[in-house]
């Protein structure tokens, strides 16, 4: 048996990610014998239905974690967009590193955003792409659209859509950067809460495990994402809301920003803040976030 094995969803992308934590590893420790163990998760199976109407980002992660649990798996590798703001009790994550380009991708072949056509059909699987799109373009229409990076690139080369919008990392990471017509700035997309970032996650108590993944670990793309995702935490939200978080490091300062909208784009709310701690600025953007009435438009949201 392998010394470390890495349970990974079988997409494409997924399998990627997996192979290149396999190979930072065998680096850090020359003779480490890694295996991967692929896996079909519901987040996979389930494709007719937006993850906000299937359960959320965790059809991702609990057979992940359950191989883990199971002692069929040592690891796991996430995109960590798509971890719940709050870990299972018993697991942890820790490594949050290889963050790649944190903007989403036009993909068009009729014009970039501010050039398309009225009307045009736009494809994209998060409430946060779509509010934003529709805050820019509300005369554009946003349906959503299912399937791993090459299934939606085919639906829109097969004209099921004029558009789609994914994430710029994951077409990085395949070798497909060159099909982005635009990287949308932040500025007019606020990523997700730890995109473009992986994560390796472990059972809690495996000090071998923990130990070996020591070498991997990024500090400052860590407390980037921790901020990220504890607007996510403190405001109980998961991918059913369209909700934004990006925080970066600039002169010793953390830099968040945040945004909680409603899914036709109408509504936006923006806080932004800059301190050395962490903790900090979360609860200044939280707390800008509910004194310009997060918590009515999160009830609005749920109903």
């Amino acid at each position: 048996m392998a010394d470390i094995r890495i349970a990974t969803r079988r997409s494409q992308l997924a399998i990627w990610q997996a192979s290149f934590v396999k190979g930072e590893l065998e680096r850090a420790h020359p003779g480490l014998d890694v295996a991967l163990v692929g896996l079909s998760t519901a987040g996979d199976r389930w494709l007719d239905a937006p993850l906000s109407e299937a359960g959320g980002k965790g059809l991702f992660v609990n057979e992940l974690e359950a191989a883990l649990l199971r002692e069929d798996a040592d690891l796991a590798v996430h995109s960590m967009k798509d971890v719940p703001a709050q870990l299972n009790d018993g697991f942890a994550m820790p490594v949050i590193a290889y963050r790649e380009d944190v903007r989403d991708a036009w993909i068009s072949p009729h014009g970039r955003l501010d050039s398309i056509r009225s009307g045009a059909l736009v494809g994209s699987s998060s409430l946060r792409r779509k509010a934003q799109i529709l805050a820019a373009r509300p005369d554009l229409e946003v349906r959503p659209i299912r399937g791993n990076v090459d299934t939606r690139l085919a639906k829109l080369d097969a004209g099921e859509f004029d558009a789609i919008v994914l994430a710029m990392a994951g077409l990085s990471r395949l070798g497909w950067a060159a099909r982005a017509d635009e990287a949308i700035s932040v500025t007019r997309c606020l990523p997700a809460a730890g995109q473009g970032a992986l994560g390796i996650e472990c059972l809690g108590g495996n000090e071998r495990i923990i130990k070996l993944l020591a070498p991997l670990r990024d500090p400052v793309t860590a407390a980037c994402v921790t901020a990220e995702r504890g607007v996510s935490a403190a405001l109980g939200a998961d991918c059913s809301l369209p909700l934004a978080a990006y925080a970066e490091l600039q002169e010793g300062q953390t830099w968040l920003r945040a945004l909680l909208a409603s899914p036709d784009g109408i509504t936006l709310l923006r806080a932004e803040a800059r301190g050395p701690s962490v903790r900090e600025v979360v609860d200044s953007v939280v707390g800008d976030l509910n004194a310009l009435g997060a918590a009515d438009l999160l009830d609005r949201l749920r109903v």
